[in-house]
């Protein structure tokens, strides 16, 4: 997978993509120093992922998520940030990152969150969700419809995205194929009237359907 490594200092910069690149699946195909040079390089080459940092100059990370998800709704974009930012990775995520870690993650945590990304999961670090959780129910970015009427089947598949499943997985656990679970979380979507994966995630937990 070709990844974008977004981040104002070279050295940290350097350290990820020697981390990455560990994994034989993942390519640190561009770097760039803020979300404005970010943005640039999305128009010019094909990117499947990107590795977020949150405080940049010029554009920061978070106006950099939402223009991207705006645009190439397909990409995955991860946050890395410090405990202290959690004001700004709850925006991210209200603005369609797909999950954010603390900078002090061990390599294995930053490799497996990305690949956990890729398969549609929400990779969110343990600790900073125990801060960020309470923020996002206390209000979503929207509001779901309250007419709202989830099949028995939708409703498992609900309780499963809250609980940071993988479409894979959720196949695994109710007996379907990955392709009906999409399907599906397409008319979820619809149903809720919610943007993404994430604020579906915030839904089922709002709505005690996660563990």
């Amino acid at each position: 997978m070709e990844v974008l490594l977004v981040e104002d200092q070279a050295i940290v910069r350097q350290g990820l993509k020697v981390i990455l690149e560990q994994d034989e699946q993942i390519t640190v195909s561009h770097e760039a120093s803020n979300g404005q040079e970010a943005i640039e390089v999305m128009e010019k080459h094909l990117i499947d992922f990107v590795m977020m940092d949150v405080r940049m100059p010029v554009m920061n990370g978070i106006e950099a998520t939402r223009i991207i998800k705006e645009r190439w709704p397909h990409v995955k974009i991860l946050i890395l940030t410090t405990f202290n930012d959690d004001t700004y990775a709850v925006e991210a995520l209200r603005q369609g990152a797909d999950g954010f870690l603390l900078k002090t993650s061990e390599s294995e945590k930053l490799i497996s969150a990305i690949h956990s990304c890729m398969r549609g999961g929400i990779s969110l670090h343990e600790e900073v969700a125990a801060k960020v959780m309470p923020k996002l129910l206390e209000r979503s970015a929207e509001t779901p419809r309250s007419d709202i009427s989830l099949s028995d089947r939708e409703l498992a598949i609900t309780k499963l995205v809250g609980e940071g499943r993988t479409n894979k997985e959720i196949a695994t656990a109710l007996f379907l194929s990955v392709g009906t679970v999409k399907n599906h979380l397409t008319h979820i979507l619809q149903k809720t009237g919610l943007r993404d994966r994430t604020q579906l995630a915030i839904f089922a937990v709002k709505h005690d359907l996660s563990d």
